[in-house]
């Protein structure tokens, strides 16, 4: 099985196990324990997370909050659009997805006498916009604004329904504050007020913002990995997290995205950048020591980051029993602990 062949990654997962709502509460949904050490499997329920937790690990997490990003509208045909916001960029403009038709200079119009200019089209799908209000352009705080009134929560893709209300709170972690993601840090979703005040007790907790994008859903196109353009996000490390970072002591990443952002300043030592480091069994993790994750797309970056810490092989053959065993699947789905 060669670790640079997008092939390699692929498994079958039926339908059914694709959970479309977390589990009520949340934390009774089921997690899966692999040890490293010892190379067991333990099955288990998340609320009894911190007696598998590595006693003397820092945990930490990502803070970023899920804005309203998707928005339907109308081209001055009528025809309809549906825009997904995926991150801001300099002057205002904003890089978006648009689901329709459209050219260069053409308008949009939305709800709240909101409006959108199309400034380019990019090569992988992109769209490079600037936002109106009444004819005033907008900042990222001003849009977001409006986007509160009129935007629906981006669900992944594979979450075959609308949103409703409970998504802005299913999908929102508790300590959910500084906006600016279009797709939740999915580990932290598992945790209840109770179970997290524990952890806080019990162990050191740390934060770092990483603004996830629409890109962590995009498919490895290339057969080979190494081919594959990583997307980048915009992140902030504050100094008692980097402080962590940079000592010896043990840390758990709470998901993909803590896992990669740590390990993005890890080699480059910047607090405040965008990361698009691609994590994989040739590029393993030289900082984070233990990971709590979701099950994750086939031929995904998230499998080949997951990949990277236990191989390949190991991967598919945790993934095959969590399948056995009817395990939820993906962003509602239940949780693996690699320790």
């Amino acid at each position: 099985m060669d670790p640079l062949k997008v092939e390699s990654y692929d498994y079958h997962l039926p339908s059914t196990l694709i959970a479309s709502a977390p589990a009520n509460p949340k934390d009774s949904c089921r997690l899966l324990v692999y040890d490293r050490k010892s190379q067991t499997i333990t099955h288990t329920r998340f609320y009894k997370i911190l007696e598998y937790l590595p006693k003397d690990c820092a945990v930490v997490l990502n803070d970023t909050k899920v804005i309203k990003a998707r928005i339907y509208g109308h081209k001055k045909s009528g025809g309809k659009v549906e825009l997904l916001l995926n991150s801001p960029l300099k002057d205002d403009n904003f890089l978006v997805y648009i689901r329709g038709k459209v050219k260069v200079g053409a308008e949009l119009f939305f709800e709240e006498k909101l409006s959108a200019k199309i400034i380019s089209l990019n090569s992988d799908g992109t769209r490079v916009v600037k936002f109106y209000l009444n004819g005033d352009i907008l900042n990222f705080e001003a849009l977001n604004e409006v986007l509160n009134k009129i935007g629906h929560i981006p669900l992944p893709p594979y979450i075959k329904r609308e949103d409703n209300e409970k998504d802005e709170i299913d999908y929102q972690t508790l300590f959910a504050k500084k906006i600016g993601a279009v797709a939740a840090p999915t580990a932290s979703l598992h945790f209840t007020k109770e179970l997290f005040n524990k952890l806080q007790q019990e162990f050191e907790t740390y934060y770092l913002t990483l603004h996830v994008g629409a890109g962590t859903f995009k498919p490895v196109e290339s057969k080979d990995i190494l081919k594959h353009k990583m997307h980048s996000e915009f992140y902030t490390i504050p100094k008692d997290t980097a402080d962590i970072i940079n000592s010896d002591k043990s840390i758990l990443a709470v998901g993909t995205t803590v896992t990669r952002t740590i390990e993005y300043y890890a080699r480059n030592k910047k607090e405040s950048s965008n990361a698009d480091i691609f994590l994989h069994p040739k590029n393993p993790p030289t900082r984070v020591d233990h990971l709590l994750t979701n099950f994750h797309l086939p031929k995904s970056t998230l499998l080949m980051l997951v990949s990277s810490f236990i191989g390949i092989e190991k991967s598919l053959a945790i993934y095959k029993e969590a399948i056995e065993k009817e395990y939820r699947f993906f962003s509602y789905g239940d949780a693996m602990l690699i320790i």
